[in-house]
């Protein structure tokens, strides 16, 4: 049964690019603004931990290892490993005024309850990301509209 999913999201920000950046770049804040995303704490200087839960019934936790953290480039990537295993990178570019953020994930379902649901819960975790996602890039418009503010 697949396991395997890629995901890609563009968030749209009127906002300039060095400051949505800094505003991914600081995981640990995540859930100051990004409702979904629950908890993150730091273990080391390279890596930390997050857990996050959409609309379905459970929390999907991970460790999240940078690999890049490229400021003039402006792309974070890093290795996730738990429920969920593979990459995620946020590429963050100048567009029209304002900022386009591109959030592209290639991971597999690594352990616990998101393994054994195998594919019939395929259309519903893909829904769930989506969800998150798009509350993710309210929270961060909201957070970089009170910064300019």
């Amino acid at each position: 049964m697949p396991k395997h999913y890629l995901f890609r999201s563009e968030w749209r920000l009127r906002a300039a690019p060095d400051d949505v950046y800094a505003a991914l770049a600081d995981v640990e804040s995540y859930p100051s603004w990004w409702h979904q995303v629950r908890r993150a704490r730091r273990l080391d200087d390279r890596s930390g931990e997050l857990t996050c839960r959409s609309l379905l019934p459970y929390e999907v936790t991970f460790v999240i290892e940078r690999d890049i953290e490229d400021p003039a480039a402006r792309v974070l990537c890093g290795r996730l490993t738990g429920d969920l295993v593979g990459v995620s990178q946020w590429t963050i570019s100048a567009r029209d005024g304002g900022s386009v953020a591109v959030f592209d994930e290639d991971v597999s379902v690594g352990r616990g309850m998101l393994r054994t649901a195998g594919l019939l819960t395929r259309p519903a975790l893909k829904f769930n990301h989506a969800l998150m996602m798009r509350s993710g890039e309210v929270g961060l418009r909201r957070l970089l509209e009170r910064g300019a503010g």
